[in-house]
């Protein structure tokens, strides 16, 4: 019972390593016009330690702090034909402190994966069980004081 304790009050396998793409900026908080604390460089690593969006929480040894998603491959980084040099230049999460949000993308499946992909109707049923009514949704934005917007519904599936 105390080693259950112990292994859930230090998860030390819920960090990934990773590798700097290119370099970039670690920031105080996952926002492009957050304080910058410190800065990688092309082939540093890191230790991915959360994610937030298109954000991803890193320890280096040039320091601490938040950097775009895009900029950091999970592992060792790969050099030739089929890396994804002309994506880093893409944005991925929120862009500043504005309400403008942006997504790229797909992450962390390579061609293999999706080439393997097969349908899983279990999966499908969970996705699905997160769907909400109309008077639902309008009752949780009552409640947390959210202002309406016209929003067209998807019609019902077949």
């Amino acid at each position: 019972m105390i080693l259950l304790a112990l292994l859930f009050a230090h998860p030390a396998w819920a960090a990934e390593s990773g590798t700097a793409l290119k370099a970039d900026a670690l920031r105080a908080e996952p926002f492009a016009d957050a304080k910058e604390v410190a800065a990688l460089a092309a082939g540093d690593k890191v230790e991915i330690l959360k994610k937030n969006g298109g954000w991803l929480q890193v320890k280096s040894a040039r320091g601490s702090g938040w950097v775009r998603m895009l900029s950091i491959r999970k592992g060792e980084a790969r050099k030739g034909p089929g890396d994804a040099a002309g994506l880093l230049a893409l944005a991925s999460g929120r862009a500043g402190t504005g309400k403008v949000v942006a997504t790229t993308g797909i992450r962390g499946l390579n061609e293999e994966e999706l080439k393997s992909a097969k349908f899983n109707e279990p999966e499908l049923k969970l996705a699905e069980s997160f769907a909400t009514s109309k008077a639902d949704a309008q009752k949780f934005a009552v409640q947390g004081k959210l202002a309406a917007r016209k929003f067209d519904y998807l019609a019902a599936p077949q």
